[in-house]
C-alpha cells in the first residue's frame, strides 16, 4: 500500500478493499482444482524457477562460502524479479478500468487460508477413523516421521501447522500486500518459497540456502507476532477458549520455540484452548527436543483439532475485521 501510494499507482482505500475482496474469494473458493489441472498455480511456477536455479548454481564439490554467495545471489534475484513483475502488474492494473478487481483476483490466489483448513480438516476426519489414516494424511501437511506419531502426536503435529501456517499462507502475504501492494505480496510468496526449498539444514542446502532462511525469518517477524495476537483475539469470541491464557502462554513460551516466529502462533493456540504444543518430536534421520508451548494437554484428539479449526475460522475473521477497519479509515 505505502508502495504504490507513494507513486500514485492505488490509493490505500483501493488496497485495503483489494485485500477484503480477496480474503472472501480465497475463503470461497481455495484453489479449485479445475483450474490448477489446466494452467499451473504461480507459487509451484516459481517453485520450478527456483529448482531450475538451484540444479545450476548450488553444485557438489562447491565449498560453503561458495555456497552461500551463490544462494545469496539467487534468492536476491528471484526477490527483486518478484518485485519488478509486482510493479509491472500494478501499473497495468492501475490503467485497466476495474483493475483492482483483478489484482485481488490475483492476491486471492496467492492466500491459502481455505486450502491450509482443508488439508488440516482432513487430518481430523481420517484420524477419527484411525490412526493409520491419521498418520498418512498429516504427513502430507508436515515434515516428522509420522511412524513416530501416535494419536497426540498427530493431532499436535496438525495443530502445530494451523497455527504456523495462519501466518505464513494468510497473515503475512495480507501483511506484506497492505503493505507494498502486489509488489510486497509477489516479494513475500517468493522468499517465502525459497526458503521451504532451500532453508534446510542438511549438507547441500546449509550454506546455500542460509540467505532465504534468514531473509523468510526477517519478513515473518512482525506478522508471526500479529498471527499471535490475532489468534488471542479470537480466543474471546469462541465458547471454551481464553483469551487471558493465549496472551500468558504467548509472552512466556514463544522466545523459546526453536523457530523465532512460529512459537508465537503454536503458543497462542496452545494457550487459548488449554494444550500443549511443539515440545519433542521426531524427523526422518534426526530428533527435536524443543520446548512445550502452553501448559495444558498433549494428549489431544481428532476433537482437539476441530477445537482449533473453529478457533482459526475466529481468527480469519478477526483479520477481516481488522481489514474493514483499516479501509474505513483509509475511506
Amino acid at each position: 500500500m505505502l508502495m504504490l501510494w507513494i507513486t500514485g499507482l492505488a490509493a490505500p482505500a483501493t488496497i485495503c478493499l483489494a485485500a477484503l475482496v480477496a480474503l472472501a474469494l480465497d475463503a470461497l473458493a481455495g484453489e479449485p482444482d479445475w483450474l490448477y489441472r489446466r494452467a499451473p498455480h504461480p507459487v509451484a511456477w516459481l517453485g520450478g524457477r527456483i529448482a531450475a536455479g538451484e540444479a545450476v548454481w548450488n553444485r557438489d564439490g562447491l565449498a560453503a562460502a561458495r555456497r552461500f554467495r551463490r544462494g545469496l545471489a539467487l534468492t536476491l534475484a528471484v526477490t527483486l524479479a518478484a518485485l519488478a513483475v509486482g510493479l509491472g502488474l500494478g501499473l497495468l492494473f492501475w490503467w485497466v478500468t476495474g483493475g483492482w478487481i483483478i489484482e485481488a483476483l490475483l492476491a486471492a490466489m496467492l492466500l491459502a487460508g481455505r486450502d491450509l483448513y482443508d488439508h488440516v480438516a482432513a487430518v481430523a476426519r481420517n484420524l477419527a477413523r484411525s490412526l493409520p489414516e491419521g498418520r498418512a494424511e498429516v504427513a502430507h501437511i508436515v515434515g516428522r516421521d509420522p511412524d513416530s506419531l501416535d494419536e497426540g502426536g498427530v493431532a499436535r503435529a496438525a495443530l502445530e501447522s494451523l497455527a504456523e501456517n495462519f501466518s505464513d499462507g494468510l497473515v503475512a502475504p495480507l501483511f506484506w500486500y497492505l503493505l507494498l501492494g502486489l509488489p510486497g505480496l509477489l516479494a513475500y510468496k517468493a522468499i517465502n518459497t525459497l526458503d521451504s526449498m532451500l532453508g534446510h539444514h542438511t549438507p547441500r542446502y546449509e550454506a546455500f540456502g542460509k540467505a532465504a532462511a534468514r531473509l523468510d525469518d526477517w519478513v515473518n517477524f512482525v506478522p508471526a507476532r500479529l498471527a499471535g495476537g490475532l489468534i488471542a483475539l479470537a480466543a474471546l469470541v469462541m465458547p471454551r477458549a481464553q483469551a487471558g491464557r493465549a496472551w500468558r502462554a504467548m509472552l512466556r513460551d514463544a522466545r523459546r520455540h526453536g523457530s523465532p516466529n512460529a512459537g508465537w502462533q503454536e503458543a497462542a493456540l496452545a494457550g487459548a484452548l488449554d494444550f500443549a504444543l511443539a515440545g519433542p518430536r521426531v524427523y526422518p534421520g534426526e530428533a527435536v527436543d524443543d520446548p512445550w508451548m502452553g501448559d495444558g494437554r498433549a494428549n489431544l484428539t481428532a476433537q482437539d483439532i476441530r477445537a482449533g479449526l473453529r478457533l482459526y475460522i475466529a481468527a480469519c475473521a478477526m483479520t477481516a475485521l481488522v481489514i474493514a477497519g483499516l479501509w474505513a479509515v483509509a475511506w
